[in-house]
């Protein structure tokens, strides 16, 4: 019964969704090209707080709460799990004072409105997954971009969503390279639950119901661990509050 019901819902996500998607391109490019920096940075905020409570329409909830000590003066890097790309939107909005980017795949940066302008011009970079050295200058310039900026970056280091929810090791390169190059930022770990439940059945339908959390744990400084230490940290604080169902 829960599936059958999931199949008309999923088909009203979709068009609310899309929709989102097609009327905040061009308040995108007119914010970027006209306004500036900050309004478009305004509208992509506006424009994943609407993908978000897309949610609602599947039944699902959500808690995310950001502590208010985590300064916003200094570079930040956010390291997450990763369980579905539902986890982007709340991300982008809830975390918003402190201007995610994001390390996407090359693929992402065209063919998606929306999405892919804001890739593209937002300060976000672009990876291709099979050229690691170009992987590694990009993950360089976007260290070097926080930290002259005072912005985060967001990171999922298990590379690949999981499907069921447990967690996959850490990939270690990126994170790295960002300690390396960002020496002055700060580590805001998140660990997120149940996102995987979007997507009981593949692509489609979607799943229906359920309750979504975002654990924003307190942050670490880079300059206070060497760095193999403050991925473990970093790792296990993460790893050690995703629950299993």
């Amino acid at each position: 019964m829960r599936k059958i019901l999931a199949y008309p819902l999923t088909i009203i996500y979709f068009i609310f969704f899309g929709l989102l998607l097609l009327i905040f391109h061009p308040i995108q490019v007119i914010c970027y090209n006209v306004f500036g920096y900050n309004a478009h940075r305004i509208s992509v905020a506006l424009l994943n707080l609407g993908l978000t409570r897309c949610l609602h329409i599947l039944g699902f909830t959500y808690s995310f709460k950001v502590p208010d000590h985590i300064p916003t003066d200094q570079p930040a890097i956010i390291v997450a799990n990763h369980q579905s790309m539902n986890d982007i939107p709340p991300i982008i909005w809830f975390m918003r004072r402190f201007h995610p980017k994001f390390i996407s795949k090359k693929e992402l940066g065209r063919g998606f409105p929306s999405v892919s302008y804001n890739l593209r011009v937002g300060g976000s970079v672009l990876i291709e997954r099979k050229n690691p050295r170009q992987a590694l200058t990009a993950i360089a310039a976007m260290a070097n971009y926080i930290e002259t900026h005072k912005r985060a970056v967001v990171i999922f280091p298990e590379g690949t969503r999981s499907r069921t929810g447990a967690p996959k090791p850490f990939q270690t390169k990126g994170l790295t390279v960002l300690f390396k190059k960002a020496p002055n930022a700060i580590v805001i770990p998140i660990t997120i639950n149940n996102s995987y439940k979007t997507l009981p059945y593949g692509k489609f339908p979607m799943g229906i119901g359920h309750h979504i959390t975002f654990t924003v744990h307190d942050y670490l400084k880079v300059k206070d661990y060497e760095a193999q230490d403050l991925i473990d940290k970093v790792e296990h604080t993460i790893t050690n509050a995703i629950k299993s169902t």
